[in-house]
């Protein structure tokens, strides 16, 4: 367990290398910020996502790719897979008490973010690093690391899924789910008076290259809610 929650947290640090995220708009230039796109690779620049009940501002280099407008996802070429590294702003409303035994076991929490922080580190077959308090912009909120368990083999789980949150109370099928045990995120819960905001940066796997890692990180780093928008 102390092997994985150190693994954690490096991850929560780029890597434990400090990277300097990408500098956010000025006053002047927020007041042309670009909507965030719904598909596709995204140019480099600054971007408005008004998903949540306050937008917030992200910064994204080029390469980055995004799919119904709730995220960010960049592929490790040296992988066969895609998406290898992601930066995430999906709905969630119910999480699982187990996230390996999670059919019938979805659970809706509260809309604040304190809710959403107890469950998820409460959550059965996953490892959680202790929320700190974070400031995102003019909100604050929570950040916490979050890992499958060293002992949870995922072909084993309900549906072969590895479910750790989902929009619905009764499948995962519209949900944040793990395919490998090496997946792990960092989440950043934002309190925006009363209501919350989930991002959160993540890998696929363990073998990732570090620059990738750091520069989702980056992106992740840079996301600021802005009260006067």
């Amino acid at each position: 367990m102390g092997v994985v929650v150190a693994l954690l947290a490096c991850f929560g640090l780029a890597a434990c290398t400090a990277t300097e995220p990408p500098s956010p708009a000025s006053t002047a230039e927020a007041n042309t910020i670009a909507p965030f796109p719904e598909s596709g690779v995204i140019d480099a620049g600054t971007y408005l996502v008004t998903g949540y009940p306050v937008p917030f501002e992200i910064t994204v280099p080029e390469g980055w790719e995004t799919f119904d407008g709730a995220g960010l996802g960049k592929d490790d070429p040296d992988l066969p897979d895609s998406w290898n590294v992601t930066v995430l702003f999906w709905p969630a409303t119910h999480v699982p008490t187990d996230a390996c035994a999670w059919s019938g076991a979805l659970v809706q929490v509260d809309p604040t973010a304190e809710a959403f922080v107890d469950a998820m580190t409460a959550q059965a077959s996953t490892v959680s690093t202790t929320p700190v308090k974070v400031v995102a912009g003019d909100y604050s909120g929570f950040e916490f690391d979050h890992a499958v368990a060293s002992d949870v083999d995922i072909t084993d789980c309900d549906g072969g899924k590895f479910c750790v949150y989902s929009d619905s109370a009764q499948d995962c099928n519209s949900a944040r789910v793990y395919a490998r045990e090496g997946e792990r995120e960092t989440y950043r819960v934002v309190d925006l008076n009363g209501e919350r905001a989930v991002i959160a940066v993540g890998q696929s796997d363990e073998s990732i290259n570090p620059e990738l890692t750091r520069e989702a990180r980056a992106i992740f780093d840079s996301i600021v809610f802005r009260s006067d928008k």
